[in-house]
């Protein structure tokens, strides 16, 4: 066994309590259960949801119009061309683009909360999101002006993001290497500056229609998804999911403290540099074709490790497929919980996120 497994299996996460007394070579064993068991909820999810909506359409129909579209099939008369109009065109990138937005927010989640050793570290931390929701408003109510087409709102948002994220990189870089703490107070400080630097571009816009376009996506929406969307998307979340995967080992010794890493060969400033910037473009793209969406990172990873331990080579696939279930159901409570009206997505993650993180408190005050 290598000093960091000797570690690791070591290192208790304070935030699971109790739950941290099961044998970790037990969880270990079991969590392709966890897997394999998230895989399947998922699966059938998609289908149930491409279904519900304004239009209820049942899941046997949604499966043979996916069967036929698929297989190149002629049509049948098994289902009309309006349900294949709402299942391919609007139903399908919707679903497929909230298990993508919420898988990628749950690892960037994961990934922000081993860096920072923050149990309340989340997207929003970085003054990622703020700088996409600012850029992305400018384009909105001033476009041209601004120097933004309207037309490419998710390509403002991303470079809003990116450069919120480089930005925070260097403040935090400023006179000594950086660490946890100066990480989280860069973010801190340029959140809340640039959410001020939003609400003061609305308030000077005299158009209130665009004030309200910019609210409802700067808190969420997957109203916009289309085929390219998704793919980019997943891209990206697949990508960062790979990346994570491969530094799991280090995220572990990281998690424990920056000391224990510098002893087993890991270098904190340069792994936190490269976890932020991937964390950033990932935040970004996602950002970038869904809005803010809140209460995702930040209680996932949570209820994860709940499930299966602080691990990270097992708490990232874990956390990743939670995050698309809870991701997929929200976006079908915010298109009919006030059916026709859509509610902002970010609502809907709070209203769902809050309750377990209240529950996850009192698990923490009942530990310590």
């Amino acid at each position: 066994m290598t000093p960091l497994d000797s570690a690791v299996r070591a290192h208790r996460e304070p935030l699971a309590g109790s739950g941290d007394d099961l044998d970790h070579d037990r969880r270990a064993r079991h969590a392709w259960l966890w897997i394999c068991a998230l895989l399947s909820v998922l699966l059938v999810s998609v289908p149930v949801a491409v279904g519900l909506g304004p239009v209820a359409i049942e899941p046997g129909t949604v499966l043979q119009i996916l069967k036929a579209h698929l297989s190149g099939a002629a049509d049948s008369g098994a289902f009309s061309a309006s349900d294949e109009s709402i299942v391919l065109l609007l139903r399908v990138p919707r679903v497929l683009l909230g298990a993508a937005v919420g898988a990628g927010l749950a690892l960037a989640g994961v990934a922000l909360q081993a860096l920072t050793r923050n149990i309340l570290a989340e997207p929003y931390l970085l003054g990622v999101t703020s700088g996409a929701s600012t850029l992305s408003a400018a384009s909105i109510l001033f476009g041209a002006a601004a120097g933004i087409g309207t037309a490419s709102l998710a390509a403002s948002a991303f470079a809003g993001a990116l450069a919120a994220g480089i930005f925070v990189y260097l403040l935090a870089r400023i006179g000594s290497e950086m660490t946890s703490t100066r990480l989280v107070l860069a973010g801190v400080s340029v959140g809340y500056v640039l959410h001020a630097l939003t609400s003061l571009l609305i308030f000077a816009s005299d158009d209130p229609n665009a004030g309200r376009s910019v609210l409802f996506w700067t808190l969420g929406s997957l109203a916009q998804a289309t085929g390219q969307s998704v793919m980019i998307t997943w891209v990206v979340v697949l990508g960062t999911a790979t990346l994570l995967a491969y530094w799991s080992r280090p995220l572990d010794a990281l998690a424990i403290g920056d000391g224990t890493a510098q002893a087993l060969g890991i270098a904190p400033a340069k792994l936190r540099a490269s976890v932020m910037v991937v964390t950033a473009v990932c935040v970004g793209a996602l950002v970038a074709s869904s809005g803010g969406i809140g209460f995702v990172g930040l209680v996932i990873p949570h209820v994860a490790r709940l499930c299966v331990g602080s691990t990270h080579r097992i708490l990232i696939p874990v956390a990743a497929l939670l995050g698309a279930v809870f991701l997929v159901w929200a976006d079908v409570l915010a298109r009919t919980a006030m059916a026709p009206q859509e509610l902002p997505l970010g609502i809907v993650t709070a209203l769902l996120g809050a309750p377990l993180l209240f529950a996850l408190v009192r698990k923490l005050n009942a530990a310590q």
